[in-house]
């Protein structure tokens, strides 16, 4: 029986890498979906019209989650186009280096901003509507890089230890209320964020130490795989799930 159908979903960060898949793999299972870009409608457009060209069952929206009131008016958006958001799926994030005594403090708030308080601007302005029907689905997206030290990404994997615990302590707050938040920490995953890693030959060197420490022998996983991951998190299948992160690295954190 698919519990999805008819549901509607917010997914920001969603115009492209593992957000737009999650808004595919969600609109898959009938799943009405609220595809949200950073700045441009345009970006969500792109991928809301290919999962449905009317852009019924699929509607592209635009919101800088680093903005309160911007993120506010989004959600309304999202409510009055497509009704009560059930399902929140939070993809909006950067991936930059922060090197102690070398990284700008532009690079490090953005980071900050982006991917931790980001994903709170979010959930603090679609957790009252969950909160008064007492049902609803939040999947915040961690990293690997929250469960083990990357040299030269402090500020990166700061932010993503940051996403487990906040997911831990809504956990606490909102189980009562009939809402799972949980959270994905993808490993490698080939998205447009990493493809110069991926494709320049100055980098095989990293590639090959990456792939040598890979249990699994995938170096990069597909968005898609995290997406499956995401979709059941979201699914009734996931119901006994609270404040869990679901490890999705392709065994690289598990040890040589």
């Amino acid at each position: 029986m698919n519990t999805l159908k008819n549901k509607v979903a917010m997914i920001t960060g969603g115009s492209q890498g593992i957000g737009a898949a999650v808004s595919a793999a969600l609109h898959a299972q009938g799943v009405r979906v609220a595809v949200v870009a950073s700045s441009s409608v345009d970006k969500a457009r792109s991928v809301a019209s290919a999962l449905d060209p009317e852009c019924k069952t699929a509607r592209p929206f635009a919101a800088d989650v680093r903005n309160p009131a911007a993120v506010r008016e989004a959600v309304a958006a999202v409510v009055r186009s497509l009704g009560p958001i059930d399902i929140l799926v939070n993809c909006a994030g950067v991936f930059e280096p922060s090197p102690a005594g070398s990284t700008d403090i532009a690079v490090s708030d953005k980071m900050i901003d982006i991917n931790l308080k980001g994903t709170w601007n979010v959930i603090n302005a679609v957790a009252p509507q969950m909160r008064e029907r007492k049902a609803g689905r939040i999947v915040n997206i961690a990293s690997v890089a929250a469960h083990m030290g990357f040299g030269g990404y402090a500020v990166y994997c700061a932010t993503k230890a940051g996403i487990v615990l906040m997911t831990r302590a809504l956990a606490c707050e909102l189980a009562p209320l009939g809402i799972n938040v949980n959270c994905v920490a993808p490993g490698n995953t080939a998205t447009p964020m990493n493809e110069d890693i991926r494709t320049k030959e100055e980098m095989k060197g990293f590639l090959d130490f990456m792939a040598a420490r890979t249990p699994s022998g995938r170096t990069y996983s597909s968005a898609d795989d995290i997406a499956g991951g995401v979709v059941f998190l979201c699914s009734a299948a996931a119901r006994a799930m609270h404040g869990s992160c679901l490890l999705m690295d392709e065994g690289f954190s598990a040890g040589m």
